[in-house]
């Protein structure tokens, strides 16, 4: 964590406002010295339901909120890679019931399989697969060893292949992975940093 906070400190702007789950904001702003949207004394639930929202939409539909916060960064935490399991893919749900108390448009089994089951394998729902939190775990992880057993793409918490080893992003960018994807940060497109990538998105959408 230590990594990522510190990569946050000295590579992002003084100004820099990051998303994550309430759970890291104190670290944020005290180890990375940054502004969070929701940290550990957040009291305002929509506040928290908000960011709940982000993390369980795609990113088209969690632009324009990101937006309107003026969030630069988003921050996950994902232990896939080396086995941690208190990490979001596994706080996830407590984020869709907390985001659906306020928002309607979440609905929990939306992100179950066809079985009624919480997976990110093969079987995982379209509305997981496409939810912001799935693509920034997932990001790259099909290319990447972690069971000379099992292939590239291999969940060591979930003890399971991800269902999408070939995750892209439209709306974000990788900015930042920790040495063992403990931490993975997103930087947030906007016009300056990449003009006029709205209308191409649009465009590409058209002829799809």
């Amino acid at each position: 964590f230590r990594e990522a906070y510190q990569w946050l400190n000295h590579n992002t702007a003084p100004g820099a406002k990051i998303m994550s789950w309430w759970d890291y904001g104190y670290q944020i702003t005290g180890m990375g010295n940054r502004t969070v949207i929701v940290d550990n004394n957040t009291r305002n639930n929509t506040h928290i339901a908000t960011v709940g929202l982000c993390m369980a939409s795609s990113e088209e539909r969690c632009y324009p909120v990101l937006k309107a916060l003026d969030v630069d960064y988003v921050l996950v935490v994902f232990g896939g890679k080396i086995g941690y399991s208190s990490d979001d893919i596994n706080k996830f749900l407590w984020m869709v019931r907390i985001s659906g108390g306020v928002y309607p448009e979440v609905v929990e089994s939306e992100y179950f399989n066809q079985w009624g089951r919480y997976v990110v394998d093969e079987s995982v729902s379209d509305r997981m697969r496409n939810s912001l939190m799935y693509k920034m775990c997932y990001y790259k992880f099909g290319g990447v060893i972690t069971s000379y057993q099992q292939g590239g793409g291999f969940d060591r918490v979930r003890n399971t292949a991800i269902g999408d080893k070939n995750v892209q992003l439209t709306h974000l960018e990788e900015a930042f992975t920790s040495e063992h994807w403990m931490v993975r940060i997103y930087r947030v497109k906007n016009e300056k940093t990449h003009p006029n990538f709205l209308e191409r998105y649009e465009r590409q959408k058209l002829t799809q």
